[in-house]
Parts: C-alpha cells; sequence; structure tokens
C-alpha cells in the first residue's frame, strides 16, 4: 500500500492554508481564495486511501487562513473581506463574525491555553479575541502595528509576528489577554484599541520578505523564513550564550551552470513532538526534513505537482498534510486546477532520524 494519496475534491484556487484538528489526525481543515473552508476526512495511506470532504463552508470572499479553535468542531477563518469568523463544523451554515478588521485578515491562531483568538489584518493590526465556554466574552481589543503583519505564530505563552519591514515582534499572551480583558470601549477609544509592550522586538536575520514562522515545541525559540530561499533559527532567551547558537541557512535552490535560481520558503513547520526537527515547503514543489541541532537536511520529498502552498503535521507527527497550488502571478485571472492538490503522506519513524535527532 503506498504511504502517499490525493484527497479528492480538492479546492478550485489557490490554497492558503492547511490545517489538522488539534486532537485528531483524520480531520483536517483547508482554506483556499475560491471562497471556502473544507473540512476532509484524512484516514492514514497505510489504512485507507478514502480520504474525502465532509462539509464545505462558503464565504463571501477568498479566505485567507483558517485555524481550529478549542475544539475539533470549532474553527476560525480569516477573510479578504476584512472579517473574522467563528465556524460550528457540526453545523456548516452555522457562520458568526467575531470581529472587523478595515483591511483583509491575513492570518488568524487560537490559544487553547489561553482562551484567545489572535487575527492579524493588512492594516497593521491585530485583534484580540477572548473566549469563555466557547463563546466571545469580551470586547475585541485593537493593537497597532509598526508595519504590515505577514507572518505570525504562537507558542504555549508567546505571540511572534514577522512584519513587512523585516522586524519581528514577540509578546506575552498572558500579557495581551489581561490587557484586553481590562479595556473596554468608550466615546473617547470606540474600537477598544490597547497600548501594549512587546516582550522583545528584533531585526530579522534574512534580508528579504518574510513569508512563515513557526515557534519551537518547546517554546524556547522560533524558526521563520522568506521569499529568497533562506530560514532563519532564532531563541528568546538573549543570554549571550544562547543567542550564538542562532544560525540561517539556505534552501530550496537550484544551481546550473547557467544560473541559479531561488524559490520562496512558504512554510516552515516543527515537528509536534521532535523537538528539533522541522520541515520546510517551497516554490519547487519540494518538501525538505531538517535536523535542526546538526544544522543538515534529513530527507526531501519531491514530486508535487507545483508549489507547496501549506503543510500540517496530525497531532501525534505521523502524518504530514501537503497543500499545493501554483503560485501567484501578476495579470493571471485563472490558475491550472490540475495542479492544486492536497496530498496525506505517512511519515514513518526512520524519515524524522536524523544524526542526533530526538
Amino acid at each position: 500500500m503506498s504511504n502517499q494519496y490525493d484527497l479528492p475534491e480538492p479546492p478550485k484556487d489557490i490554497i492558503s492554508a492547511v490545517r489538522f484538528a488539534p486532537h485528531s489526525s483524520n480531520r483536517l481543515l483547508v482554506s483556499s481564495w475560491d471562497k471556502r473552508v473544507y473540512l476532509y476526512e484524512t484516514p492514514s495511506p497505510l489504512e485507507s486511501h478514502e480520504g474525502y470532504p465532509i462539509a464545505i463552508i462558503e464565504h463571501r470572499a477568498p479566505v485567507l487562513d483558517v485555524c481550529f479553535g478549542e475544539d475539533d468542531d470549532t474553527a476560525y477563518s480569516a477573510c479578504l473581506d476584512c472579517d473574522v469568523v467563528q465556524l460550528d463544523l457540526q453545523n456548516p451554515s452555522q457562520k458568526t463574525v467575531l470581529s472587523t478588521h478595515s483591511q483583509p485578515v491575513r492570518n488568524v491562531r487560537y490559544s487553547s491555553l489561553h482562551k484567545m483568538l489572535i487575527s492579524s489584518g493588512w492594516d497593521n493590526t491585530i485583534h484580540i479575541h477572548l473566549f469563555q465556554d466557547g463563546t466571545l466574552s469580551h470586547t475585541p481589543s485593537i493593537v497597532t502595528l509598526s508595519a504590515t503583519p505577514h507572518c505570525l505564530a504562537l507558542s504555549d505563552d508567546k505571540l511572534i509576528v514577522g512584519l513587512s519591514d523585516r522586524s519581528i515582534v514577540i509578546y506575552e499572551l498572558e500579557q495581551l489577554r489581561t490587557i484586553t480583558s481590562q479595556s473596554s470601549t468608550s466615546p473617547e477609544n470606540p474600537e477598544n484599541r490597547i497600548t501594549v509592550k512587546p516582550f522583545q522586538t528584533r531585526e530579522s536575520a534574512l534580508k528579504y520578505m518574510l513569508r512563515d514562522v513557526t515557534c519551537t515545541p518547546n517554546g524556547e525559540g522560533y524558526a521563520i523564513s522568506s521569499i529568497e530561499g533562506r530560514v532563519a533559527v532564532e531563541f528568546f532567551d538573549e543570554a549571550a550564550e544562547i543567542q550564538a547558537k542562532r544560525y540561517a541557512f539556505k534552501c530550496h535552490r537550484t544551481t546550473t551552470e547557467e544560473e541559479d535560481i531561488v524559490y520562496p520558503v512558504n512554510v516552515v513547520a516543527y515537528h509536534p513532538t521532535k523537538t528539533t526537527t522541522f520541515l520546510t515547503g517551497g516554490g519547487d514543489g519540494a518538501v525538505v526534513l531538517w535536523d535542526g541541532v546538526n544544522k543538515r537536511r534529513i530527507r526531501q520529498y519531491s514530486g508535487f505537482a507545483s508549489s507547496i502552498a501549506g503543510t500540517a503535521w496530525s497531532p501525534d507527527g505521523k502524518l504530514l498534510a501537503v497543500g499545493v497550488s501554483p503560485p501567484f502571478v501578476d495579470g493571471q485571472e485563472e490558475v491550472d486546477q490540475n495542479l492544486i492538490k492536497i496530498s496525506i503522506r505517512a511519515i514513518p519513524e526512520s524519515d524524522l532520524k536524523g544524526k542526533g535527532a530526538r
């Protein structure tokens, strides 16, 4: 039996995000520019190839991101029409707008530990939504950023935001929750804007536009990628001996006698249980596993139909979902739907065993 299969009925336009459920390896959310969020049943390819869409949730505009919430039946979407939407996956027609940015919403992430949803928009803001018993418990607060957010990630206690000016802004989640819970709207502040001092603000080690960021499973740092075929690994602890462990490296490049072709690194994602193993997904249609301790490539999965648009590890790390679709091209009104695919791949333990990997 093959260790990989493609899901039937993939999106009809570019894939924007791929997310496994927090407590299941058999439920996958996919968002797309076709104005839909797809919920798939995703059995392991070692057991079955019968994955299929359980639900397709229509939106008014392209969906730029999606995430699960507190459980496997709640999700949130980030939309080009500026809305942050709560989705009831048991009742797909039930959608609730939680807040509205003044520009499209680029990312959305949920912290189960802090019962908090964070959205970032091209209006240079993040919105903080607090929950109690699954419902919004407080008026969302707005934090103004110094530049446009391109990517964000959550650890257990921190929010990392990568901005268009290549700065990295890091907030403490408990502080965001506390200030939001104490804030309120008023005639002087009708939008409930708050001021929060970042835990840290850094300049990225990468010289070009940021594409993705992921936190280490142990909460000690993060990895960030750029359009120029590079990844940087950073650490929160500012002690000199810890900062000496920082590094950056080149990847997703093809060299010929005539030219060097550099591809964007669209995705970077740590394995959920191997604290030093992470993957990158590039515009070259390859997914690469890396040993973060010994700074070496472990394995490469190639042959995907087009650029890697998104990936997701299952909670146990035994499955990898790979969303593939063509990149945006200026002036191009339609994409080749034959190049849009979602692959489910079984990842054996042997694929993760780089030298010194834990």
